[in-house]
Order: C-alpha cells, then structure tokens, then sequence
C-alpha cells in the first residue's frame, strides 16, 4: 500500500509538472524589459518568449507577432524550440507507459516484473522530460545574464528573467524528482519479492535426506575361534 501512494502521488506530481513544461513553451514571458536608466519607458512592457513577442501597455492593451523567420532566430530559441516540444513528446509517452506500469492499474495482468520494469520505464522518461525542460530554460536564462552585463549591448536591448524561466525551473525539478520517486519504489520491492519467492521454492523443492537406519553387523563373516 505504501509503494501504490508513493506511485500515485509521484505520478501526480510528474502531470503536473509536464502541465508547466506545456504553459511554459506558450508563454511568452521568458524575457522581459529591464528597467534601468532614466530613458527607458515604462509605459510598455516588452515580452519575448520562443514562438512571438508582445508589448504590453500599461493601459492594459496587449500586442503579440509571431517570429517571421525561423532561421533568423538566435541559436537558444531554435534549440528551446526543439527541446520544449521533445520535452511535451516525452512528458506525453512518460504519462502513458507510467499508467500500464501502477500497481492500481490492471495493465500487464498480474506479472508484477513486467509491471515494475514499465514503471521503471515510465520513471527514466519523466527523468529525461525533466532534462529536456532545464537545458533550454537554464540556457536562455544564461545567455539573459550575459547580455545584462554585457557593456557593448545597449540599454534598450538588455532583458531581464521572466516568469517563464522560473516556471520551467520548477517545472523541471517536480519532473525529474518525481521521476526518480517512481521510478524507485515499484522494482525494489518487486525484485525483493521475486528473491523470496525463489529461495522459498528452492527450499520447499530440495528434499531432505533420511538417514539410513544402522545395519546390524553379521557374524558370518568374522572368524570363529575354539574355546577350551
């Protein structure tokens, strides 16, 4: 029982984060304008997410476009591009392998090794979804950083971390720790079971050997001797 609450609350955790990992590829607030200087206006708010880029007034209009060209992007959006999306792809099959592998489920029948090396399975890929939402994320997150301190890039261009970069953060911890939680409860303990149940049907099969009883000795076969 204690392994089906730890599989089930793990589980929840990982949909939940691959929930974020899929907020955090729409949104469009992985960097924001800085506000530094006595020049910058704060009328509007500049955001700039991998798929469009809005401008938010303070009056509360919003105006987003999309990216024109794809080639023309920086080398960090074409690759959060291309890893959010593996990272949804994976979040996706992880979901799907981590439900036949529950022990609540009565997928696979009742081999219960099969059961726990789905959910192995279904472990590593949140794991692996996890990774795949941090390496975008950390990167941008970098290359906002050197930007700031950058002195040869200017005022107006210099951005700061938005809301999506601490989502994915988060994102990306609840993916991998709850990958690691299920990934580790359901085959120990299979295993162990496994183990017992071999070396009690090892036991159970040897037979136990019956001592012989003592033969009498014969005297047939010593010599006789004459007494006087």
């Amino acid at each position: 029982m204690v392994n089906t609450g730890l599989q089930l609350i793990s589980f929840t955790c990982a949909v939940t984060g691959w929930v974020m990992a899929i907020a955090v590829t729409a949104l469009p607030q992985w960097k924001v304008t800085a506000f530094i200087g006595s020049n910058i206006l704060t009328s509007e708010i500049v955001w700039e997410g991998i798929w469009m880029n809005c401008i938010y007034q303070t009056t509360g209009h919003m105006q987003c476009k999309t990216y024109d060209s794809m080639l023309a992007l920086p080398m960090d959006i074409q690759a959060a591009r291309a890893l959010m999306c593996l990272a949804i792809f994976l979040g996706w099959l992880s979901c799907t392998v981590s439900c036949c592998g529950m022990k609540c489920t009565t997928c696979a029948g009742d081999d219960r090794q099969a059961k726990a090396s789905i959910a192995l399975s279904g472990g590593v890929l949140f794991i692996l979804t996890g990774l795949c939402v941090l390496v975008p994320v950390s990167w941008t997150a970098n290359s906002v950083i050197q930007d700031f301190y950058n002195p040869a890039v200017p005022i107006v261009h210099k951005r700061e971390l938005g809301q999506a970069i601490y989502l994915g953060w988060a994102a990306a911890v609840i993916l991998m720790l709850s990958g690691a939680v299920l990934s580790s409860t359901c085959p120990q303990s299979e295993r162990r079971g496994y183990r017992r149940g071999y070396m009690g049907r090892s036991f159970a099969n040897t037979r136990h050997s019956i001592p012989e009883p003592a033969k009498p000795i014969s005297t047939s076969s010593l010599p006789l001797k004459e007494y006087v």
